[in-house]
């Protein structure tokens, strides 16, 4: 009888059907990686993937959170992973941890979690560490600076402020050290928030478009939207003129006009743009339309922007050093690159869609492609010329593809140390997003009772949950909020949800804490496990923008929201 099995391998990287079929001439089939990452390499492309391939995570726990949060990152594939953990199984685990079972009861955590998690992809390396965090704190504190990145749930205040301090401090001395995500879960409630001191993102996926140049055409681009006779034009072929070589056509004609000088005028505007629809040949022209709608990128000086600009003064791009991450010996060739005419980031080869026919367009985008080659060219040559040699240049040597292509979009993330919390952004929490708060804060004062007390808060206790609500009420008195002006009852609109005050989501949180103070429930465990992976690839990876603050989530009222305090 055939069995209908498969492992994984041959589960997750065979060709379906329709795509197991000879390759065309001169092609060949996706390699067995390709096929099983298919669908996030067009998330984060093969540097992404690289990135996250030779990336080790540590795990302070083998919690079902700390597990769901694995599970999303070992499927994607990650180099290794480390559960540091020295607990034992018990029944507790094995009713709320998907990565046990029976088998597991007795048996020590981290070993029995890290066996079935590795089940999920076996290219992925998973080691045990039996050890007690207290063990490591107190012996070997630089293991954790030797990871990628560190995850640690539902810590002991105690111990989590010890290894904060550990990798802060490493930070500021200017060591590498890993960035630290702090989960924190309590029945239908969760925070996390990310420590770094900075984070560069080259790759940040913007939606911000890269400038066409038309008010800085380039010396081919001029050359070819002057060779074109729209007057004696075929009208097939004027109806599809790419719109970027009308307006620098008509750009151009307009200075030559104006003594150089673009519109600037309401007038002026408006009357550039007559000028475009009267070279109309038929009323449907679309590409004529298309320069109309789009007229505005004519007068729309092409510059460096300001956020770009800002990172030229930034203290690690001033004082770069050899040891400096590559992402600021890039900056510093930009910086240079953008003090000689035109004055404008490197020209990207990317072009919008727009009405054309298929010669047109490439021909058009083979003009962006060479300009844009040959500007990375000089960019490169910049970076090659930098007087400060040393291991960050040599990397960033390899980054410049990816830099320029992306050099419009660059971010540079400032963090803080976890618990360093100003009274400013709690005030502006409370009228921003007061649930949010309420969640943070109530998790805030689970932490809290346990360190005064030593133990956390009986299950629906009143003496315990009032305790956590004076907590509270200090936190906010102190950072300047007037009890009386916001426990006022609000006026409640027919036909309209009730608005809640600070106070009220205050209580409603505390309240879940009271009923659950140690309790992992699995759809919490679930959507925090997702979440939080979401944000580390992104760390990992170094794409995409991850939160900049602390995210809290209330499956009761089925609400997320980040607030930076």
């Amino acid at each position: 009888m055939k069995s209908d099995s498969q492992d994984i391998e041959t589960a997750t990287v065979q060709l379906s059907p329709v795509l197991d079929t000879t390759p065309l001439p001169g092609s060949s089939a996706p390699d067995a990686k390709t096929r099983r990452y298919d669908r996030q390499l067009r998330l984060w492309a093969s540097s992404g993937q690289t990135a996250l391939e030779s990336s080790q995570i540590l795990l302070l726990s083998g919690s079902p959170t700390s597990t769901s949060i694995l599970k999303n990152l070992v499927l994607p594939g990650i180099g290794a992973f480390t559960i540091l953990d020295d607990g034992i199984v018990d029944g507790k685990d094995l009713g709320a941890n998907f990565f046990l079972e029976s088998e597991s009861l007795g048996k020590n955590r981290a070993e029995e979690t890290v066996r079935l998690l590795g089940e999920l992809n076996d290219s992925v390396r998973g080691i045990p560490d039996t050890r007690s965090l207290d063990q490591v704190l107190q012996e070997d504190p630089t293991y954790l600076i030797s990871f990628s990145l560190i995850i640690a749930h539902n810590l002991p205040q105690a111990k989590l402020e010890k290894v904060s301090s550990i990798l802060w401090d490493a930070q500021s001395q200017g060591q590498v050290s890993p960035p630290l995500i702090v989960v924190r879960t309590a029945g239908f409630l969760s925070d996390f928030s990310i420590q770094f001191k900075e984070h560069p993102i080259i790759t940040s996926h913007s939606e911000t478009t890269p400038s066409l140049r038309i008010d800085k055409p380039f010396p081919s681009l001029l050359a070819h939207a002057f060779s074109l006779n729209f007057e004696n034009m075929d009208v097939t072929d004027h109806g599809h003129v790419p719109f970027v070589v009308i307006l620098v056509k008509v750009l151009q004609e307009w200075k030559n006009d104006h003594g150089g000088n673009p519109p600037t005028s309401y007038a002026e505007k408006q009357e550039f743009k007559k000028r475009i629809l009267k070279m109309k040949k038929k009323d449907d022209e679309e590409n004529f339309d298309e320069a109309h709608a789009q007229a505005y990128r004519a007068w729309t000086a092409t510059t460096v922007p300001s956020d770009i600009e800002a990172l030229f003064h930034d203290p690690s791009v001033v004082n770069l050093a050899p040891n400096s991450d590559p992402f600021y010996h890039l900056v510093k060739a930009l910086q240079t690159y953008t003090s000689n005419p035109p004055h404008t980031l490197p020209l990207s080869s990317t072009l919008p869609d727009m009405k054309s026919d298929t010669v047109q367009y490439i021909h058009l985008q083979n003009l962006y492609k060479r300009q844009a080659e040959e500007e990375k060219s000089r960019f490169a040559e910049i970076l090659k010329m930098s007087p400060v040699e040393g291991p960050g240049k040599e990397a960033a040597l390899g980054l410049v593809d990816e830099f320029v292509k992306n050099s419009h979009s660059l971010r540079l993330l400032k963090g803080k140390k976890w618990g360093d919390e100003d009274n400013e952004g709690i005030l502006a929490a409370i009228m921003d997003a007061p649930g949010a708060l309420a969640t943070h804060l109530s998790l805030s004062a689970l932490s809290a009772f346990e360190v005064r007390n030593g133990r956390n808060p009986t299950p629906a206790d009143e003496t315990d949950k009032e305790e956590m609500l004076n907590w509270i009420r200090a936190k906010l008195t102190g950072a300047g909020w007037t009890e009386d002006e916001t426990m006022e009852e609000e006026e409640e609109i027919e036909g309209m949800p009730k608005i809640l005050s600070i106070w009220e989501h205050v209580q409603n949180a505390v309240g879940e804490i009271s009923r659950s103070p140690t309790a992992e429930l699995p759809t919490t465990s679930a959507l925090v496990g997702g979440m939080v992976a979401q944000e580390a690839i992104k760390i990992i990876t170094k794409q995409y923008v991850p939160i900049n603050g602390i995210c809290a989530v209330d499956l009761v009222s089925s609400t997320t929201g980040t607030v930076k305090v």
